[in-house]
């Protein structure tokens, strides 16, 4: 019965070593912590019918209000379907973990012989033991490509989070020069149809009138490529949103918020980037697991197949014989080299990649504060020094015509020649707070230039799960 006790104390332990459990909350609270981090919002993720209930509620008090870009971002984080499915993600890489850490099942065979009157009984249970053996360093890969699907998790908010903020400030400064192109078509059309009756009164002439009738044409046209505008940027904000037909009427202020005092003057940016942006940190976690897993396939190079069980036979008028048996992969023909290869040169893909990554990183950091100091510099210019300047010669054309010193069409024009200049200053200041959503993004979350549904890391996992 030695064999017996000797098998029953080596499943006993196997078992303990197979009982690797789920975690509560699925790994998602590094997820929050991350996002929040860089986001200033929370995301939720939404795995029963209570918390998408919860959700619900959430989006409708949100709906109740004008949006702002805070409000914005929560919402998305809240009703964007698509970020909920690469949420998932994380749940299919924690139950790898767990696989890990448990062993696989045991395989039983049986086989029956009989002949001359006598049968004969094989019996055997074998266990994998080369996967107790390797267990602790499969589940350290694992563990790595678990982290991974964390940081991707996090990566996916952020993007969400970026785009949403853009696609907000361009609808809301889409929504704000369209007013400000229907009064340049409204004075556009005043001054057509003044020109038009004083070129029938004989008092103007033809040029001057197709002239005015010209602008009032281009006018009309503005007015109509900017409503377009207005609904193609609802339209994106809706989508990253994850609004529904029946939510449609959602409120956005009027006005884009007021350009601060001052621009922000960030310290040591590209080192910022190095250690807190995502896409930097899954590059340089990736490469870890992938020099993981070469370790692994170093380990199991030889001897890929390694399983032990216990084992009887039975026969006819014979006493049961009980023992052991071990099945073993013999490296015959295929000796680990090419598997081995293939994982070395898996790593020195990755290793490039990452070396990539950061260049592209500490890149997009400075080109993006180039683009913010420009947009607030230019934005700065507008709010100083353009409108009030058009502002200054609107009032003084009007104390002229109140003099009869100009002529109407010279008011109307400088009305038309001011309200450009706000709207200008619309673009302006919407091009600055898009600026400073790419700089933060920059520093702190991921390629400012990469879409939310895209990782830069797909490839270095991929090849880190081919490196076994």
């Amino acid at each position: 019965m030695r064999p017996l006790k000797r098998l029953a104390a080596a499943a006993t332990t196997l078992f303990l070593a197979g009982c690797a459990t789920v975690s509560p909350d699925g790994g998602f609270g590094t997820v929050q912590q991350l996002t929040k981090e860089r986001t200033g919002q929370t995301a939720t993720w939404q795995r029963s019918d209570a918390e998408a209930d919860s959700a619900k509620v959430r989006v409708d008090e949100l709906l109740q209000r004008p949006l702002t870009a805070d409000s914005a971002v929560e919402l998305a984080f809240l009703n964007n379907k698509g970020l909920q499915a690469s949420f998932s993600e994380l749940g299919i890489a924690e139950s790898d973990l767990v696989r890990a850490g448990r062993l696989r099942n045991p395989s039983f065979t049986f086989g029956r012989l009989s002949g001359n009157g006598a049968v004969e009984i094989d019996r055997s249970i074998l266990f994998d033991v080369l996967g107790l053996l390797t267990m602790p360093l499969a589940a350290q890969v694992e563990q790595r490509r678990f982290e991974q699907a964390q940081l991707q998790a996090a990566f996916e908010a952020v993007g969400v989070a970026a785009d949403t903020r853009r696609a907000y400030f361009g609808a809301v400064a889409a929504q704000e020069l369209v007013k400000y192109f229907d009064q340049v078509k409204d004075a556009a059309q005043a001054s057509s149809e003044l020109a038009r009756r004083m070129a029938q009164a004989g008092n103007f002439s033809k040029l001057t009138q197709m002239r005015e009738q010209a602008f009032y044409a281009d006018a009309t046209a503005q007015l109509a490529r900017g409503q377009q505008q207005a609904v193609s940027e609802r339209e994106r904000l809706t989508r990253l949103l994850g609004l529904g037909s029946d939510q449609l009427n959602f409120k956005l202020p009027e006005r884009l918020p007021e350009l601060p005092k001052s621009a922000v003057e960030p310290k040591g940016a590209e080192q910022t980037a190095m250690d807190k942006r995502l896409d930097v940190l899954m590059a340089k976690r990736s490469t870890d697991a992938v020099a993981k897993a070469l370790g692994l396939t170093k380990v199991t190079r030889f001897v890929n197949v390694l399983n032990l069980g216990y084992a009887n036979k039975s026969l006819t008028g014979e006493a049961r014989s009980d023992g052991y048996e071990i099945e073993l992969e013999l490296p015959l023909f295929d000796f680990g080299g090419a598997r081995l290869l293939r994982a070395e040169a898996t790593y020195m893909q990755a290793v490039n990649r990452t070396a990539q990554v950061a260049i592209n990183a500490q890149s997009e950091v400075r080109e993006s504060y180039s683009a913010y100091r420009t947009a607030f510099d230019l934005a700065q210019h507008y709010r100083d020094e353009v409108v009030p300047l058009r502002k200054r010669i609107s009032e003084e054309n009007l104390l002229r015509y109140n003099g009869m010193l100009i002529s109407v069409f010279e008011l109307l024009a400088d009305s038309r020649e001011q309200v450009g200049s706000v709207t200008g200053y619309v673009e302006a200041l919407r091009d600055y707070w898009v600026a400073d959503t790419n700089l933060q993004t920059a520093m702190t979350g991921r390629s400012p230039g990469a879409s939310a549904a895209s990782g830069p890391s797909a490839g270095a996992a991929a090849a880190a799960g081919g490196a076994h």
